[in-house]
């Protein structure tokens, strides 16, 4: 697939309060000065970035959370910077996940999610995404104790996601195991996995579009019209590609454009 055009000027920003109310879409990460001026200003300092994307898209996924927590200052900053119904959803520390592989890693969980509450309480928080290693086989029993053991559930527990990057995770014993627990399988497409489309969280559900060479129009127009129709049931969130080049940006205000003026014609 050909590479999608670059905008020649700067995206029209995204008038946030039309959108529907379940729906955030954005990309995993803003600090980019490679994406000007396609996407950002030209003359936008660094420290300003966030605050444009913002006006362009509805929630970002942090990277930085996977190998440092953020100080307290950082989260006043970036929430400061960004809308009311902006999202900010945040990737699991790398200890949990790729260190500790799920065991015995109850106090890092806690102190994560508790690092997280100003988040919480500005309303503003997201998914958390815990991202497993790709050479991290499917233990049911492993995932069923972190989970409980964690206190990831119930009703006041934060949405969370599992993007699971070997194939032994996709089956029907890990479906349930996350359905118990109101954890959403991370729908994720890169060029080397794709994983099966399968709700298993009654209130949300999260998508990492990840190929490299971006989407076409056609493509953005019928993501637009699956995540309307999931975003009727649950909060939907889509984070496309973060690269040097701004082709993930730009495949997401497209998509938000597009979600924009489908959603006026219903």
């Amino acid at each position: 697939m050909s590479r999608v055009p670059q905008a020649s000027s700067t995206p029209v920003p995204v008038a946030a309060a039309k959108l529907p109310v379940h729906l955030y879409a954005g990309t995993s990460g803003w600090a980019y000065p490679t994406w000007k001026p396609e996407f950002y200003p030209a003359g936008t300092p660094a420290k300003k970035f966030l605050q444009f994307y913002g006006t362009q898209l509805t929630s970002v996924e942090v990277n930085y959370t996977f190998r440092a927590l953020p100080t307290a200052k950082m989260l006043e900053d970036w929430l400061a910077a960004t809308p009311p119904d902006f999202r900010f959803s945040f990737k699991a520390p790398q200890r949990i996940t790729h260190l500790k592989r799920l065991r015995g890693c109850e106090e890092l969980v806690a102190q994560f999610v508790s690092i997280l509450e100003p988040v919480r309480q500005a309303g503003k928080l997201g998914l958390l995404l815990f991202q497993l290693p790709p050479n991290f086989k499917a233990d049911a029993e492993l995932l069923s104790t972190f989970l409980f053991l964690s206190q990831l559930h119930g009703a006041s527990a934060p949405q969370i996601a599992f993007e699971f990057r070997h194939e032994s995770w996709f089956s029907e014993s890990i479906y349930t195991v996350l359905r118990e627990h109101n954890a959403a399988l991370c729908i994720a497409e890169s060029d080397e996995l794709l994983t099966p489309e399968v709700q298993t969280a009654a209130t949300h559900t999260s998508y990492r579009l990840r190929r490299s060479q971006g989407y076409s129009v056609t493509e953005l127009d019928a993501f637009a019209q699956r995540f309307l129709a999931l975003a009727e049931q649950r909060d939907v969130y889509i984070y496309f590609k973060h690269e040097d080049e701004p082709t993930g940006a730009l495949n997401a205000v497209q998509f938000l454009a597009r979600i924009q003026a489908q959603a006026g014609k219903q």
